[in-house]
């Protein structure tokens, strides 16, 4: 498995993006990406906004249940993926991380797993775009595209806050057709209009993936004196007895993982969690194991 802190040292974008897709790939022998084309893959629940003509009704009058016929995409499908830029991807800022001075922050992780899903789409001959704050590239394909994407992706730097719903607002209402929106980000932005944002591109046809980055330290909170925590957006700071508030900090922390994680499964999303120390090639596929 590829080393998080090893990916996190090469500057090259593209090597990047090859080398972990290369990890990934060993042993996935057929396209993970499915759409609308001639050859029938899978059903799958119906949700409001698909189209009619690929409902099933013999189906559904044997079950009463709606279904939904799924084909396996060849060259037409568009894939657009949203990157969170947003201050609080910067943890743990390499700065104040001497002593793992190549311990990837979660933004270089999200980065990493957003190049290497380009190139996979764009390599299998399909159209790929890239979503961010004040970015947006639209999904095309070809190697060209290719470059000028992870051009613009490696030229992102997190900062400020993301507005995640109007951002992926607007990479699905330019997505023509029905695609593929992949949205890797802590989610730390305001929920619900966030999830309304993700419900809003899946009833407009779009099959949507999430794709949730934290790094471990956020997840069991591994401190245990008198500290001073710093909102990386807002600046604010808070006095904590980290051993104190570790029981409630990690409870609150689980509860909000799950709920994105139900929320998402009651909508018909994807979902995965991405562990900044959990080799990138590793979670790439299984995020690609879980759609085949």
């Amino acid at each position: 498995m590829i080393d998080p802190a090893l990916v996190a040292r090469v500057a090259d974008l593209e090597l990047v993006a090859r080398i972990v897709v290369e990890g990934t790939l060993s042993g996935l022998h057929r396209s993970p990406f499915h759409g609308y084309s001639a050859e029938f893959s899978q059903y799958r629940r119906y949700r409001p906004g698909d189209d009619l003509k690929y409902l099933d009704w013999k189906l559904a009058a044997r079950t009463g249940r709606l279904y939904t016929k799924q084909f396996r995409e060849t060259t037409n499908l568009t894939a657009t993926i949203v990157v969170d830029s947003s201050a609080s991807m910067d943890f743990p800022a390499k700065a104040r991380e001497r002593s793992v001075p190549d311990r990837p922050t979660k933004f270089q992780y999200a980065v990493t797993l957003a190049a290497a899903l380009a190139y996979l789409v764009s390599s299998q001959g399909d159209a790929v775009g890239l979503a961010s704050r004040d970015v947006f590239v639209g999904a095309r394909g070809g190697r060209r595209h290719l470059q000028s994407l992870l051009t613009a992706l490696s030229a992102l730097e997190p900062s400020g806050e993301f507005a995640a719903d109007a951002v992926i607002r607007q990479a699905s209402d330019r997505m023509r057709g029905c695609g593929l929106l992949v949205v890797i980000s802590d989610l730390y932005d305001e929920e619900e209009r966030t999830f309304s944002a993700l419900r809003h591109a899946a009833r407009r046809g779009h099959e949507v993936a999430i794709l949730q980055t934290v790094s471990r330290d956020e997840i069991a909170f591994p401190y245990a004196r008198d500290l001073e925590f710093v909102d990386l957006e807002s600046g604010r700071r808070v006095a904590v007895d980290a051993a104190a508030a570790r029981r409630q900090y990690t409870d609150n922390m689980a509860a909000f993982l799950e709920r994105w994680r139900s929320r998402a499964g009651r909508e018909g999303m994807q979902y995965a969690l991405a562990v900044t120390d959990t080799p990138p090639d590793r979670a790439l596929r299984g995020f690609l194991l879980a759609r085949a």
